[in-house]
């Protein structure tokens, strides 16, 4: 193992000028022989502390900007930049200050083999020159700062949507060494991500944020791994412009036919017909920045969906009440047809005692020929068989009779004498409904 060595920041200083003039020539050939002699032995395919256990390599992040949230994808971009911190005694120098180098130096040091997770794509930034910074401290300790964007998958349950809250993670990991070799570690655990007091997002609120340190389990080994989580809640108020107030007055204005009058075919049919095509072109609209297939209905789809519901049922209820119009009397006969239904029970009535008082007289007058012909004389079984076949027409024809009188208070019962009542009765069931429902649906979404 190599000591400090003694040159001092200004050898450094010398080094970097001779090596950035010698690049793509050589630096070994155009380096004086001391210097040559101070780079001896420094490999950068080998890292620190190799064979006396493993180096720790501290991390910081700083959120530049969230760029844009993909329901669509399940994704975020971002802007961030990655700070690394660990030692390497090869690297060690005499002074007090520290050694602020150029990023293209970075090619002839051993930096840690860190990669983001679930990332999609990423790029560094590099204009005007690659976004890196090296700095060296006199006790070898090298600080590796990055500009990356980055867009991240993060898994979302949209279930609640636009009421939902979404948390994602940015995970970093080694890809090469394991756990024997490298471990990593937040420089200040929560107090390591900057940058999200003044984060200003377009559709989100960001509600909470902490840092955590596991370690990767793969068929390779154990790996460190260091993971950011952030949640995120949805601002609601875009969509109750956007969507929520619109279907909502649409669903009142299907309610104005009820107040039309039922003559007017022409006014109640264009307005049923307008506020579906209307509502379905809302729907449409409302899933256009939302996942084309998926298995779980949202918040926003339901309370679309009972809108339509509303809207189409009030249109039901103009052919309902018009069919009725049409098929019975108006409300000035609405008295005569009563009357006229009354007359026919009446003399359903009538029929069925007729029938009855008809077969009593039968009976009397059978009993009255039996009293002629003589006590001692006895029925014979023709005579009983005739009068049980005479019988069972009678009970028959009674019983069809009973049954079809209840049929007809049935269907009198089920009767409208007036179908202009349907409008009144619509003006104070639809409304109630649906604020009953709207009552249910908002305390289940924000509370449950």
């Amino acid at each position: 193992m190599r000591l400090c060595s003694p040159p001092g920041s200004v050898v450094f200083i010398f080094i970097i000028s001779r090596i950035i003039e010698g690049s793509g020539s050589g630096a070994e050939e155009v380096l004086p022989p001391t210097i040559q002699k101070l780079m001896k032995g420094y490999n950068k395919y080998l890292r620190p502390f190799f064979g006396n256990g493993p180096v720790t390599v501290g991390m910081s992040l700083d959120i530049a900007s969230i760029d844009t949230i993909s329901e669509i994808n399940m994704d975020y971009t971002a802007t961030i930049f990655l700070r690394q911190r660990w030692t390497d005694e090869r690297l060690c120098f005499d002074g007090n200050k520290s050694l602020s180098l150029d990023g293209r130096l970075v090619e002839l040091l051993w930096v840690p083999d860190t990669f983001i997770v679930d990332s999609k794509k990423s790029f560094l930034h590099d204009i005007t020159v690659e976004n890196r910074l090296i700095r060296i401290f006199p006790n070898g300790t090298v600080l590796y700062a990055l500009r990356i964007t980055t867009t991240v998958a993060c898994s979302m349950d949209l279930t609640k949507y636009p009421m939902d809250k979404q948390t994602c993670t940015l995970q970093l990991e080694s890809w090469g060494y394991n756990v024997k070799d490298v471990v990593f570690y937040w420089t200040r655990g929560n107090q390591s991500v900057s940058g999200l007091d003044t984060l200003q997002l377009a559709q989100y609120t960001l509600e909470d944020y902490y840092t955590s340190e596991s370690e990767a389990v793969y068929e390779t080994g154990n790996y460190p791994k260091l993971i950011f989580h952030f949640q995120l809640r949805r601002s609601i108020l875009y969509f109750i412009l956007e969507t929520y107030v619109p279907s909502s007055a649409l669903v009142v204005l299907s309610w104005v036919s009820f107040w039309i009058s039922q003559s007017s075919v022409p006014a109640r049919i264009c307005i049923g017909v307008t506020t579906v095509l209307t509502m379905t072109t809302l729907m449409m609209g409302a899933r256009t920045s939302l996942p084309n297939a998926n298995c779980f209905i949202k918040a926003i789809d339901v309370y679309l969906g009972i809108c339509f519901s509303f809207i189409f049922g009030a249109l039901i209820e103009y052919a309902v009440a018009h069919f009725c119009t049409l098929h019975q009397p108006n409300a000035a006969n609405a008295y005569m047809y009563g009357q006229e239904m009354q007359e026919r029970e009446d003399e359903m009535n009538g029929i069925v005692t007729s029938i009855g008082s008809a077969a009593a007289l039968r009976a009397r007058r059978r009993e009255e020929m039996l009293s002629r012909a003589g006590s001692t004389s006895s029925p014979t079984p023709s005579d009983n068989k005739e009068e049980k076949t005479s019988s069972q027409p009678q009970s028959g024809c009674a019983k069809f009779l009973s049954v079809a009188r209840r049929i007809m208070c049935f269907l009198n019962c089920c009767h409208v004498e007036n179908p202009h009542y349907i409008d009144n009765y619509s003006r104070l069931t639809f409304p109630l409904s649906f604020i009953f429902i709207n009552l249910l649906y908002w305390t289940y979404y924000l509370y449950f």
